[in-house]
């Protein structure tokens, strides 16, 4: 991976999210060239770019200074962007530089998402960034198009160019759109989305809300992981041993379940980022030579913050299905108090969870221990906790920049290390792509029914009867008549 060999085969592509987060004097090459500089000149231009809008020197079609920031993009181009900054909010030195600044991200379809994530923001002081490698991505550009109509019908079609700017490659779509290329920041295909929070995707919007300085440290924590997990030995290399044992676990033990819980509130999304990384990742059925494996692979992820989900599914993962867990803990907390009178810090409560909870899935409790407490004998087969469930424990110093860098690699690393195992090729995502095109039919079908009038047809009795039913109601939620003359 790290010398640039095109290791997803099935696109015919190097995998160097690594050289994203490289210091500047790294060689790391793609086809022979070294991809360092190239990834260092968009950089600097986000830097540069984001202190002209820091510094309130870019303002927009009204003269104002803008303040807030709507991120537009799906799957990888959110998930990831969305975990940092929810990770950043709170740390001290990052809030400090986001003072009086927002930073929201718009990624479902759904028009709900577009309401909420516009409400109460001001177009003339919104700047919206669109991220689409080929800016041809469904959802994200009918949002892109939806949001430039805010920005339109309240300043005019000369302000597109002021308040919109592109993460693509496509620097001609960019233009027909009405952003300006010099505004457009470019990644690579030798980026998969789901690993592109490094690239501009993440540095751009996450360096309009923070600072690039605090972008910087976030890539070197990241950086360093990437530097251990290239030289350490395996017996010490902390991403490859965490991937022996989830292969040992989804593989050997038949365990196909992960929990991921940060006994940390400002990394409530790590869990959902993660879902894509590892299932997206290796969610496959077929070898790297297009063989079906013999065995399964890949992990079903979720996870919540505790102490949260001890009071949700924590029942099920000590009493019910063997699931593996992913305690992370924090020694200093962003945001520490402690209420004069109080036996222990809020900090301590939480952590004094985060240390129990990995003893109670380990060692459990007997029949002979609940015998010995006097516990009446009806009750002994409900309170007896089997123990031998596995976990394991990351205790993070702090939870800055440069701490969040590292945990994002050392999952993306270890997700790789179990396809590199399982043979599997971690970086493409064909799954994605059959539900794409079939919801390309529907679209197909949806507006003929709507605009011409044309009958379901060509879908399976189930989905025919299901859209039918749908089409019954008009798209603005009224009827199919009154709907007609409302457009006339």
């Amino acid at each position: 991976m790290f010398k640039g060999e095109k290791i997803n085969t099935t696109e015919n592509r190097s995998v160097l999210h690594v050289a994203l987060r490289a210091p500047r004097d790294a060689v790391i090459n793609s086809d022979g060239v070294n991809v360092v500089p190239e990834v260092w000149a968009v950089k600097d231009k986000i830097k540069q770019f984001s202190e002209t809008f820091r510094s309130g020197s870019w303002v927009g079609a009204t003269g104002k200074p803008l303040t807030n920031v709507v991120s537009v993009g799906i799957g990888g181009s959110f998930l990831g962007p969305l975990f940092v900054h929810t990770a950043l909010q709170t740390d001290p030195e990052a809030a400090e530089a986001a003072k009086g600044r927002q930073l929201r991200f718009l990624a479902n379809v759904d028009p709900v998402d577009v309401a909420r994530s516009i409400k109460d923001l001001d177009p003339a002081t919104t700047l919206v960034v669109v991220v689409s490698k080929t800016f041809t991505t469904a959802e994200t550009m009918l949002n892109a198009r939806t949001i430039k109509e805010w920005i339109v019908s309240s300043l005019g079609p000369q302000a597109v160019s002021k308040h919109m700017i592109a993460v693509s490659t496509n620097l001609k779509l960019v233009k027909e759109f009405g952003i300006d290329p010099n505004n457009a920041f470019a990644f690579w295909d030798w980026v998969g989305g789901r690993y592109s929070v490094c690239s501009a995707v993440g540095v751009l919007p996450l360096s309009l809300q923070y600072g690039f300085p605090i972008v910087q440290k976030f890539l070197e924590g990241a950086s360093s992981i990437d530097n251990h997990v290239h030289t350490s030995s395996f017996e010490k290399n902390i991403p490859v041993l965490l991937g022996l044992l989830s292969v040992w676990n989804v593989s050997f033990l038949g365990y196909p379940a992960r929990a991921i819980l940060p006994y940390c509130q400002a990394l409530e999304k790590l869990a959902p980022h993660i879902q894509q990384l590892s299932m997206e990742s290796n969610g496959k059925g077929v070898s790297i030579d297009g063989v079906r494996l013999p065995f399964e692979a890949g992990e079903i992820d979720f996870g919540e913050p505790g102490t949260n989900g001890q009071h949700s599914f924590y029942q099920l993962i000590h009493q019910g299905r063997v699931i593996p867990c992913d305690f992370i803990g924090v020694i200093k907390s962003q945001q520490p108090v402690y209420l004069k009178g109080e036996t222990v810090s809020n900090h301590d409560e939480l952590m004094s969870n985060f240390f129990a909870q990995p003893d109670a899935l380990a060692y459990g409790k007997t029949p002979e221990q609940l015998h010995s407490e006097k516990v009446p004998e009806n009750l002994i087969p409900h309170k007896t906790f089997q123990g031998n469930r596995p976990s394991l424990s990351f205790l993070l110093s702090s939870l800055s920049a440069y701490e969040i860098g590292q945990l994002l690699s050392i999952y993306e690393h270890r997700i790789a290390v179990q396809g590199f195992i399982w043979g599997i090729n971690s970086f493409d995502q064909w799954g994605v792509e059959l539900g794409k095109s079939l919801a390309s039919t529907v679209r197909k079908q949806l507006h003929a029914s709507r605009m011409e009038g044309k009958p379901v047809e060509g879908f399976n009795p189930s989905s025919a009867s299901l859209l039918t039913r749908f089409l019954a109601v008009g798209p603005f939620g009224c009827s199919a008549m009154l709907c007609h003359l409302l457009r006339i």
